[in-house]
């Protein structure tokens, strides 16, 4: 089980901004353009060590997944940042008909995503995203849950072929995975193993997972715990193999019930191996301003709603 003893904390945009340096450095095809958020993406040393290779948009997002998809096509390999909210529903007509329908190699980097964000509001706290981005063919769809993990996944997309929306946030955050991971597209994680219960987390939500498996564990119930880091493509066969040992799940998420990674697990054991499943997840609503904190658990996604959610789901289990 991770320990709670962690003292560093880092933001997962920073994750982003060192990976895309470090392409830089190892990979001349590498290049990166900004929608007027240089600083925000931390995409300042990419900017700084490679001018030539750093394109500024300005408020014109539209106009940089069209130019993103040029570069590709020339060959390039481009990375675009802005907010998670200007990166998919300000631009969707141009990721679905530039870049998904004919899979050009861009990698759609998005930061600022969900009710962490804070206290920008409503307006700017994207949960739609997961959801609208999983729903393109051809769209690989990554929510990674640390400073390390961040960088590991934008180094690793780098090397597939195709379409990427990769998703961050701003808060410090706990940083618990190993700086040295290799990253696997479509590969979910088993922090730990248990036998009474699943619980499936994604982004932020790991760790306030991993709260909740501590205290669960003082109640002796045994977590499973996993970390789906690739929203799509869903690794089926970790899913599945966990429910068919513990019986019932709780999917865990900062973005809306609908759309969302709940719904893909839900689909998936509808086909296959049906059990009781509980949510812990935005209830089809707008956020506000507030600190990250504050705002989790005013919409239930703090440490005590998975541990409630948990035993929710036993009780189903047991009938």
């Amino acid at each position: 089980m991770v320990t709670l003893d962690i003292t560093e904390k880092k933001d997962t945009r920073s994750g982003f901004g060192a990976g895309l340096l470090e392409l830089g450095r190892n990979n001349s095809e590498v290049v990166a353009l900004c929608a007027d958020l240089t600083g925000s993406l931390k995409m300042d040393a990419f900017k700084k060590e490679f001018p030539e290779r750093f394109f500024q948009a300005g408020i014109a997002e539209a106009n940089m997944i069209g130019m993103a998809a040029g570069l590709a096509t020339g060959g390039k390999i481009p990375f675009t940042g802005t907010f998670a909210n200007f990166s998919t529903g300000r631009v969707y007509d141009q990721i679905r008909q530039s870049v998904a329908y004919s899979e050009k190699n861009v990698k759609i980097c998005a930061s600022h995503a969900g009710l962490t964000l804070g206290e920008d509001g409503a307006t700017h706290q994207i949960l739609e995203d997961l959801g609208m981005m999983k729903m393109l063919p051809n769209m690989v769809v990554i929510n990674p849950c640390d400073y390390n993990q961040t960088k590991a996944a934008t180094i690793a997309i780098a090397a597939h072929h195709g379409p990427v929306y990769l998703r961050f946030g701003r808060p410090k955050w706990p940083v618990f995975t190993d700086p040295n991971q290799k990253f696997e597209i479509g590969k979910a994680w088993t922090i730990q193993e248990g036998t009474d219960v699943t619980i499936i987390a994604t982004g932020h939500l790991v760790w306030k997972s991993i709260e909740a498996a501590h205290a669960l564990a003082a109640a002796g119930i045994s977590v499973e715990l996993i970390n789906i880091h690739t929203i799509k493509p869903l690794d089926e066969e970790a899913v599945l193999r966990s429910v068919a040992k513990t019986g019932c799940v709780v999917t865990a998420e900062e973005h809306q019930r609908n759309g969302g990674l709940g719904e893909s697990i839900c689909g998936l054991l509808s086909r296959n191996k049906p059990a009781p499943v509980e949510f812990v997840a935005v209830n089809d609503s707008f956020g506000e301003s507030g600190t990250p904190e504050e705002l989790l658990d005013k919409y239930g996604l703090g440490t005590q709603n998975i541990v409630d959610a948990v035993h929710k789901v036993i009780a189903r289990k047991n009938g």
